[in-house]
């Protein structure tokens, strides 16, 4: 966001609630979301000691560690400790102090009784036998959006060419995923991932595809907006609700989706 903000960057591809803090703090010219990626959170919870049955209330007088407050990981991780009826204040103990990418590393240091992850250290936890993944937040919070790209408006509206091109080549790619099955795509995006072996990739692409985390398109909708923003006022984080229309335009993305 500080990088579209400062203009080194024409387009961001960021969590959405980003966008919504950027407008309630005040500006001419807003961050809007044209082309949503996931529909689910794609992170997952990690246990120290495997669980057969596991239910969220098991994590009443435990030790998370957890993201930082504000941000989407911690959000919807405490969005459905309350729609478990665990208190994330007064029930759990969460940890936010240590770095996104340092918390598996902690974990396998043996600070925690779980920790929330995302691919591939979920994978790579349970590789090393130093965790059991137990849950999917992307599956018990429901459809989320999660990450989309976004443009400040005034570039939406003088390059509409380069927007719906770039649009376009996202829901190829969207397209692609939908229509192969996780080993061919694990093959594709491997060079991407020099330091992970294919099966592995091929685990964590399967994981992410049976729980739906991608659509069939990039509509941002906006009941998907509403949920957002529900996620944000329930973890204390909106000062006041923003108007769908505008921060989304779905135009390049129903246009991509033809």
């Amino acid at each position: 966001m500080t990088a579209v903000l400062s203009g080194e960057a024409d387009i961001g591809f960021m969590g959405s609630e980003a966008s919504i803090y950027t407008y309630l703090g005040g500006t001419d010219d807003p961050v809007v979301n044209f082309a949503q990626l996931t529909q689910r959170a794609g992170n997952f919870l990690v246990s120290r000691e495997p669980v057969d049955d596991f239910s969220w209330e098991m994590l009443k007088g435990k030790d998370v560690l957890g993201g930082r407050a504000g941000g989407m990981p911690e959000m919807v991780f405490e969005y459905i400790l309350k729609k478990h009826n665990v208190d994330p204040k007064a029930d759990v103990s969460i940890d936010q102090s240590i770095d996104f990418g340092s918390t598996a590393a902690a974990f396998s240091g043996g600070q925690g009784d779980f920790t929330v992850e995302f691919e591939p250290h979920a994978t790579a936890l349970e590789a090393k036998g130093d965790g059991y993944v137990v849950a999917s937040l992307g599956t018990d919070s429901g459809y989320v959006p999660y990450t989309a790209f976004s443009a400040k408006s005034s570039y939406i509206k003088e390059n509409p060419e380069v927007l719906q091109a770039f649009t376009n080549a996202l829901q190829k790619g969207m397209d692609y995923v939908n229509s192969h099955s996780p080993e061919e795509i694990a093959k594709v995006i491997q060079p991407q991932f020099e330091e992970t072996d294919l099966q592995t990739i091929t685990t964590i692409v399967t994981r992410y595809a049976e729980q739906d985390t991608w659509a069939d398109d990039l509509v941002f909708h906006e009941d998907a907006f509403t949920l957002l923003q529900n996620i944000l006022e329930e973890a204390g984080e909106l000062e006041s609700r923003v108007p769908y229309e505008d921060l989304v335009t779905t135009q390049f993305a129903e246009n991509a989706a033809k």
